[in-house]
């Protein structure tokens, strides 16, 4: 059972770094952004486009980073804590069995 979690996580791990590795050939501008990047095109080039999209995709993947940062120290945090309560059992087991 413990190797199908870890293959789990190694799947998702790899998933999402194929997610993150991609994501940067991903067109994602708003209405208003795209309505700033054509009426600017002209003025600065394409340089303008490829920065403002920069700046979005970062503002789009820092919650998700985030969350899982969180998330990883959260169950790493319970996976300690389980440990810890699975030992005080057993050592409650063995004590009574005295």
């Amino acid at each position: 059972m413990n190797t199908i979690k870890v293959k789990t996580l190694n799947f998702l791990a790899t998933a999402l770094v194929f997610i993150l590795v991609n994501s940067s050939t991903a067109l994602a501008q708003c209405a208003m952004c795209k309505a700033s990047v054509e009426t600017n095109i002209n003025e600065d080039g394409i340089g303008f486009a490829a920065k403002l999209n920069t700046g979005i995709l970062y503002l789009f993947i820092m919650p998700y980073l985030l969350a899982m940062v969180i998330g990883y120290f959260w169950y790493k945090k319970s996976k300690e804590h389980r440990r810890a309560m699975e030992a005080a059992e057993s050592r409650k087991l063995k004590i009574s069995n005295l």
